[in-house]
């Protein structure tokens, strides 16, 4: 799970595939926080991509460093606690413009039954699971 958080958080950004619908939607996220031995992302309740979380919580993220990808399939599993928000806003301030602990609208999702899969141009997969 480490190496998949330092991957991510190297990246800066990944792309998060959820569906709407029989519609496939992806779009840019930064957020990737551990905390309390599992994998968290963030995104707003009024957000569509919270209410397709909502839908159907089986997602997966992608991103690309330049020589290697990451594919990871998980699902979504929403925590409403307040310490899990305040870790991840502690761990990016800029999110307080427009998020706070327990203001209504603050989503953190942990991932769970993760598999990450990283890839290179002619090299073999590597699994890991979490």
């Amino acid at each position: 799970m480490q190496t998949v958080h330092d991957f991510l958080k190297k990246t800066g950004t990944y792309y998060l595939a959820t569906m709407d619908g029989n519609q496939p939607r992806v779009r840019p996220f930064g957020t990737i926080n551990l905390f309390e031995g599992k994998l968290y992302i963030q995104t707003g309740k009024k957000k569509n991509v919270a209410k397709q979380i909502s839908a159907n919580p089986k997602v997966e993220l992608s991103a690309f460093d330049g020589e290697t990808w990451i594919r990871v399939a998980a699902t979504l599993v929403e925590d409403n606690r307040a310490e899990a928000q305040e870790s991840m806003l502690a761990a990016y301030p800029s999110l307080a413009r427009m998020y706070a602990v327990n203001d209504g609208n603050t989503a953190v999702f942990y991932l769970k039954d993760a598999i990450a899969t990283f890839y290179t141009f002619g090299g073999e997969p590597k699994e890991v699971r979490f």
